[in-house]
């Protein structure tokens, strides 16, 4: 199954409050916070919505 690698690159200081809590559903706290998600809809619409905050790679 193919997963995501997401890194937090940007703080979640000031961010809109539905930004925040995308990012910590992700499991992305602190800058540097790296977590795998799956590759799903679900996933890919989150990371949409925070794409100025994060970097995605794709892993095998």
């Amino acid at each position: 199954m193919k997963t995501l690698k997401i890194t937090l690159v940007k703080s979640l200081n000031g961010r809109h409050q539905k930004h925040i809590a995308t990012a910590i559903s992700l499991g992305l706290t602190k800058i540097g916070n790296v977590t795998e998600q799956p590759d799903n809809e679900q996933t890919r619409g989150k990371i949409a919505q925070i794409s100025y905050l994060v970097k995605v790679e794709e892993n095998n």
